[in-house]
């Protein structure tokens, strides 16, 4: 590696222009004596001037003296703001390794010597080329040439070769900690090769085959026996300028789609990145030798494992980058914290546990076995199911009379899970679980409704025909009033004066009194007008009930007295427990003025349906299919949107 950086004559950099915002200025990271210019991790973040939990990735560039690095940082990540000095001449104005901090894309970036012909300080340059490779996530090599020349091919080959040779055992022993089956070359940086012409074509132009510049890379690469092994990824941008000013967009582009491609490293904390340099500065001193005797990892596990925290306990998925794809879950050392606001605890089904299967069980007002309906009533008189995929029905809250006691470790077991998103939800039927009850209260409200027409109204009539006095007039021949002659309608209900017997309608029976003769009595019920104006019989011995006559219509009357009352009740807590029971996913009624789908705008007789798939409000013929999302909790045929029930896969 005797050609691999070559020394220059340089000049210190100069300080910024005064009239320059102070947070817009680099700072000098590294000396040309590679001595660490930060104190400590905070002194790096204030420095920085970002935030001391900010995850970030690090941008290196080098390129020859002259060919205008810093000018392009600048152009690219503070609009043309003299951030690294530049200079018009030939001379470097880059003495070491200056830092700055893009907000933007949340990149810390260094700035390199530039490099000019041969030196007597090799080692110097390899240590400070090792240091900034070592923490860098993408590195550009900034070229202003006509042709690409064989000294980039060597700098960037014999890069790569002091790479692998340093921290080949640091990336195996980082491998191996953190389960990465990846090969070693996949750790390194990226790496990018913006060359800028104003004559010649650039690289690959007029071929039609996709990564044509790159293939041509390679193969110079190779063919100078300079394989650029210890990158992750080689690409080329080129730019060609005519009249100034450079194009950098495409390079913006290029660069953009790296930072935030978490497929091999992700961001990590400014902490880690310090930590890094402090390792590599105590490491990379004065001579480096040939074997290198191990003191400390300067490559945090950060830099290669999953990015994601929990929510709930703030502990990182300590998995390999892009491991879902594998189909391997999220992971963390240590138990979570359970947080009400996720809801994080989870049962087990212990049967299962021991036998080596962890299935996840849920509170559910419905058995996979139990129609809706059926299921209403089970969760009414019974309480909730905890139900097993493998073991069927585990428990019910209320299965007995009294002595019920709670799903304890001999049934299920408990368990507080990671949440790694906010799409994660331990227990989906939880968060419906109110819904579900007040859809079950709908659909009986709505069933009775639609049901009690003519055939329904006949039923009834023949019913209390059966329970009814032998002096009540039977329904069949109560074709009107009797007190006003007015017909009756065919859903009209008629009521029966329980001193006479006779049919009358709501106003013409609405007074109330004992009739004690009649076997009704001491508490007052319902009589006609002309009765209750003439009062009890007086004389009229009182009947006792032998339980054969008044009884059955007493049960009865009790009855349609409670479903009466039931029914008037739940007009108002309905629509006030609708809002306490929707799932956070739903759209609140207030928001919904018109259907999401037809954009029909809703009037206050217009009911709201909402999709149980996508939580939007829609109309009743944009949501007149029923189907299970098991996605979101539903496990039984649930109201569906048009547009969710075509996406069968997804739900």
């Amino acid at each position: 590696m005797s050609a691999l950086l070559l020394e220059d004559p340089l000049t210190i950099k100069s300080p910024q222009s005064g009239k320059q915002e102070e947070d817009d200025v680099s700072f000098l990271l590294v000396d040309d004596n590679e001595n660490l210019q930060v104190k400590d991790a905070a002194d790096f973040i204030n420095k920085l001037g970002c935030c001391t939990q900010q995850p970030v990735k690090v941008l290196s560039i080098f390129g020859n003296t002259g060919d205008g690095k810093s000018h392009t940082l600048n152009q690219m990540f503070f609009e043309g703001l003299e951030v690294f000095s530049t200079s018009p001449s030939q001379d470097s104005c880059t003495v070491g390794v200056w830092a700055a901090y893009n907000p933007t894309l949340s990149l810390v970036l260094l700035d390199t010597e530039g490099l000019l012909g041969a030196t007597d300080k090799h080692n110097q340059r390899l240590r400070l080329l090792l240091k900034v490779l070592a923490v860098s996530d993408l590195v550009i090599y900034r070229t202003r040439a006509e042709r690409l020349h064989n000294d980039m091919f060597q700098f960037l080959g014999n890069a790569s070769k002091a790479y692998l040779k340093f921290f080949t055992p640091e990336l195996k022993a980082l491998s191996s900690r953190c389960g990465l089956e990846v090969t070693l070359s996949s750790l390194g940086p990226a790496l990018i090769i913006f060359q800028e012409t104003s004559r010649t074509d650039l690289l690959g132009h007029g071929s039609t085959v996709r990564g044509q510049a790159e293939a041509d890379l390679l193969k110079r690469f190779h063919e100078l026996g300079t394989p650029p092994e210890a990158f992750s990824s080689v690409q080329y941008v080129g730019t060609k300028t005519v009249i100034p000013p450079t194009d950098f967009s495409q390079l913006k582009e290029t660069v953009k789609k790296q930072v935030t491609d978490t497929s091999t490293r992700s961001s990590r904390p400014l902490s880690h990145v310090f930590t890094a340099l402090q390792s590599l500065s105590e490491r990379f001193s004065g001579d480096i030798p040939e074997e290198q005797v191990h003191i400390t990892s300067f490559f945090p596990d950060e830099y290669f494992t999953c990015s994601l925290r929990c929510l709930s306990c703030r502990s990182r998925c300590k998995n390999r980058m892009n491991h879902l794809k594998d189909s391997v879950p999220h992971q963390a050392d240590g138990l979570c914290q359970f947080a009400h606001e996720y809801n994080n605890k989870v049962l087990i089904c212990t049967q299962c546990y021991e036998s080596g299967r962890e299935m996840l069980v849920v509170p559910k007002t419905v058995a996979s076995t139990d129609s809706p309906w059926m299921g209403l009533a089970k969760y009414a008189w019974s309480g909730y199911v905890l139900e097993c995929r493998v073991c069927g029905i585990i428990y019910r809250s209320r299965q007995y009379w009294y002595g019920n006691r709670g799903p304890d470790g001999s049934i299920v077991r408990q368990e507080v899970r990671h949440v790694w998103s906010e799409d994660d939800s331990c227990s989906l039927d939880q968060h419906n679980a109110a819904q579900r009850v007040l859809d079950g209260v709908n659909s009986v409200i709505q069933s009775v409704n639609q049901y009690s027409s003519v055939p329904t109204r006949t039923a009834t009539s023949w019913l209390t025909d059966r329970v009814a006095p032998p002096y009540w007039r039977p329904n069949a021949e109560v074709t009107k009033c009797h007190g006003c002659k007015k017909d009756f309608l065919p859903a009209e209900r008629k009521h029966h004066c329980r001193a006479c017997g006779e049919g009358f309608c709501h106003n013409c029976s609405n007074q109330t009194m004992p009739v004690p003769e009649r076997g009704w009595g001491p508490s007052p019920v319902r009589v006609c007008k002309k009765c209750h104006s003439q009062g009890p019989v007086k004389g009229q011995q009182t009947v006792e009930d032998n339980g054969r006559t008044l009884l059955p219509r007493k049960v009865t009357e009790m009855a349609q007295s409670s479903l009466d009352m039931v029914s008037s009740v739940m007009d108002y807590p309905l629509g006030f427990v609708k809002e306490a029971a929707r799932p956070n996913y739903w759209v609140s009624d207030q928001e919904i003025s018109q259907c999401h789908e037809c954009k029909k705008p809703f009037t206050p007789k217009m009911s709201r349906h909402h999709c149980r798939a996508c939580g939007q409000g829609f109309c009743h013929m944009c949501s007149d299919v029923q189907r299970p999302v098991p996605s979101r909790g539903w496990h039984h045929p649930v109201r569906v949107c048009q547009g969710c029930h075509l996406k069968k896969g997804e739900l």
